[in-house]
């Protein structure tokens, strides 16, 4: 059974929050904790997870990262509030 997970990435310093999807979450979280990556999340030094979901198909996970992508950067804040209130990384959970 595939397991899919959308997080976010909180840096304190610049408030970005990144939406994004992976079926590894582990390997994943490494290549960032460890800047292995050269993409977006390394570019703006995010390396934590504040806020996932799981998903059992790759469809449902692309359908949610999409709805929420359209999201104004509030409802984004609220939704994380709601499971994170302090935005703890929750990375740890994972590795």
């Amino acid at each position: 059974m595939m397991k899919l997970i959308i997080f976010k990435f909180y840096l304190i310093k610049k408030m970005v929050i990144y939406i994004g999807m992976i079926e590894n979450i582990k390997f994943r979280i490494t290549q960032y904790k460890k800047k292995y990556t050269k993409g977006f999340a390394n570019k703006h030094g995010l390396d934590i997870v504040v806020y996932y979901e799981k998903f059992e198909s790759p469809e449902d996970t692309i359908t949610r990262k999409k709805q929420i992508k359209k999201w104004n950067r509030l409802w984004k804040i609220n939704l994380n509030n709601d499971f994170n209130l302090d935005w703890n990384d929750l990375s740890y959970f994972f590795i």
